[in-house]
């Protein structure tokens, strides 16, 4: 059985740490760090950005999450390599969805990396629909946003 809650300080380095192994294939693609692999996890979770899902009692799957006026950023998420295939993400991403509603969001945003074409796919089967692309900090994102309902979907 899993949950998810918002992250603490002392579990900090288990949020990187689940970024860095969730990301590592993706710097010899990339030619670099991903984006995600360079952010402030102190910074984010002090913020109550950063929500964990744990299985049992290890952090297995984050979530960063920034609410802006009308929509909800879904900044990232990510699951270890090791726990994926197990309706991780998926769950990661209905959490996200109910706290937008909860807040009275109308839609979810997020953009990845072109190059993550798996993820850009996996957004689409969510329901997600690609808005634009752009190179920003020297990335090229793929930009995409899902509209909510009022009620569950």
């Amino acid at each position: 059985m899993f949950h998810i809650r918002l992250a603490n300080p002392g579990e900090r380095a288990a949020v990187e740490a689940v970024v860095e192994s969730a990301y590592a294939p993706y710097v010899a693609r990339l030619g670099r760090k991903p984006g995600p692999m360079l952010e402030d996890y102190g910074a984010l979770i002090a913020g109550r950005d950063v929500h964990v899902l744990l299985d049992e009692s290890r952090v297995v799957g984050i979530l960063v999450l920034i609410p802006e006026k009308h929509e909800m950023l879904l900044d990232n998420v990510a699951v270890l390599p090791a726990s994926q295939g197990r309706g991780y993400g998926r769950a990661l991403i209905a959490f996200a969805e109910e706290a937008a509603r909860a807040r009275g969001l109308h839609a979810i945003r997020l953009y990845t990396n072109e190059a993550m074409t798996e993820n850009i796919a996996f957004y689409r089967r969510l329901g997600f629909v690609e808005t634009h692309r752009a190179e920003e900090k020297g990335f090229r994102r793929v930009y995409m946003a899902k509209p909510l309902d009022a009620a569950r979907s």
